[in-house]
């Protein structure tokens, strides 16, 4: 300020200190410095060469310090609202992004962050144990009395549950199958567990069809099931969602009243912005006439 304002009277009176003060904070500087920075003359002050460079250099350093600031609270204010939504080839995000758009003008304090993960079993696993740390929610197929145990479901509209096919199998031209058309295959469906509604389609075909074979997969679906589906040349109970998750893999409607509850799971405790984000999604599904 003293080199700004050229004495230490007006220095003075920027800063509301006394002139002594200022005076008495210089001769410091100059001593821990070791050599003079500013000339006193009967007409106010100046720099020296000295004071110069050290003036220039100092006024760089106060400008980098402000914004080191200024960047490490933005950053601490965006992962304070920041949600981190898991996304993979069958649990895409593209629903909740769809969603919140619609919701979010621009000026939300709250910013979404997709993180990636694979949907093989160990995969999925490790993903569920994380839920609210490493990631916030996640958007899929959850059918699953111990996720609704352990975790919060923010419901959407269920999924139709249909039988895929590989494109060269015999139903694979069919617009709609039912169950005869299904006599003599082998059909891959999720092993007995915990889904109430994949349970009671096992148990219909094992009471009613048993004319149908069924090969147990893993209780969560990744891509190797549906490569495992054109390989045997068998066929497989699917998703709607999943239609275009395989190119050599079809699916097809099929004649029975077998959906999947479908939605965004997040944790117990959820943080304060994936609280926010449920509670104007679940305003959002509500005005929408979604249950």
């Amino acid at each position: 300020m003293v080199a700004e304002q050229g004495s230490f009277l007006k220095a003075s009176k920027e800063c509301y200190i006394t002139p002594a003060s200022v005076m008495n904070q210089i001769n410091k500087l100059e001593s821990l410095v070791g050599v003079r920075l500013i000339e006193r003359t009967n007409q106010g002050t100046r720099l020296t060469a000295a004071g110069r460079a050290f003036y220039q250099d100092a006024k760089k350093l106060i400008r980098q310090s402000e914004q080191a600031i200024a960047r490490a609270r933005q950053i601490g204010k965006d992962e304070q609202q920041t949600i981190r939504v898991g996304t993979s080839i069958l649990r895409p995000c593209k629903t909740l992004v769809d969603l919140w758009a619609g919701i979010d003008d621009g000026t939300l304090p709250v910013a979404i962050r997709i993180v990636p993960f694979d949907d093989d079993p160990a995969s999925m696993e490790a993903m569920l144990d994380s839920l609210g740390r490493e990631i916030d929610c996640f958007v899929g197929p959850c059918d699953s009395l111990t996720w609704r145990e352990r975790y919060n479901i923010l419901s959407l509209e269920p999924v139709n549950c249909c039988i895929a096919a590989p494109r060269k199998h015999r139903l694979a031209k069919k617009e709609m199958l039912q169950w005869s058309d299904l006599d003599g295959e082998t059909l891959l469906l999720v092993k007995r567990g915990d889904s109430p509604v994949l349970n009671r389609l096992r148990d219909e075909i094992e009471r009613n069809h048993p004319q149908i074979t069924l090969l147990d997969t893993p209780h969560f679906y990744d891509t190797n099931v549906f490569n495992q589906c054109e390989q045997m040349g068998c066929i497989m109970e699917t998703l709607d969602i999943w239609r275009d998750v395989h190119p050599s893999i079809v699916t097809i409607p099929m004649m029975w009243d077998y959906k999947i509850p479908y939605g965004i799971v997040y944790a117990k405790k959820p943080a304060a912005p994936m609280q926010t984000v449920v509670t104007m999604l679940r305003s959002r599904l509500i005005t929408a006439g979604v249950s």
